[in-house]
């Protein structure tokens, strides 16, 4: 279990999203958490997933992570080779767990399992990503900054939510179209 702070500067989002987000932008230049195991341990312990940092894990999880990267960043209709290519990079992470149906006392349920445990955060991250499609596809969103690589999900009433943080991205954007204006006069 890693002890070292969380550096970036979006966290808390569905896993699927929150692997996306080891990499962002810092005064013009891309970080990445997962460069090593620490950076991972601070990605499974920001997420409460029970696996050790391994280099085996790290590099089934950044598989996940380039799969869902290219599944995301590639909207749906835009490019016709979206569903061979982006779904089977999700779908090869994906043939390496299941779900066992279970009945408990509180009712159905479900138990991850894996062929292999190294594969357990790289799964779980796929499986979170098509629950956020089944549940609303339309709210998995990019930060609307240019700049930003950031993804969140948008859970506004209203789902209108443009920016990964209203006080970094949404700032910046205000000061621009506020300096453009009175650049203008």
């Amino acid at each position: 279990m890693s002890t070292s702070p969380d550096p970036r500067p979006l966290t808390g989002e569905p896993v699927s999203l929150d692997l996306l987000n080891t990499r962002w932008v810092h005064e013009g230049a891309v970080r990445d958490l997962l460069t090593g195991t620490e950076g991972l341990a601070i990605w499974l312990a920001g997420n409460a997933l029970d696996f050790p940092a391994d280099d085996t894990v790290l590099r089934h999880t950044l598989e996940a992570r380039d799969a869902l990267r290219a599944a995301v960043d590639t909207p749906h209709g835009q490019d016709p080779r979206f569903p061979a290519q982006a779904a089977a990079r999700v779908d090869a992470v994906l043939a390496h767990g299941r779900v066992r149906l279970t009945l408990t006392d509180q009712g159905p349920g479900g138990t991850p399992e894996f062929d292999d445990p190294s594969w357990g955060p790289a799964w779980l991250a796929a499986r979170d990503y098509l629950e956020l499609l089944e549940s609303a596809p339309d709210r998995v969103r990019r930060c609307a900054h240019e700049a930003c690589v950031l993804h969140f999900f948008d859970t506004s009433r209203n789902g209108t939510r443009r920016w990964c943080s209203m006080a970094a991205c949404g700032n910046r954007a205000k000061a621009s179209r506020h300096y453009a204006r009175t650049k203008e006069s």
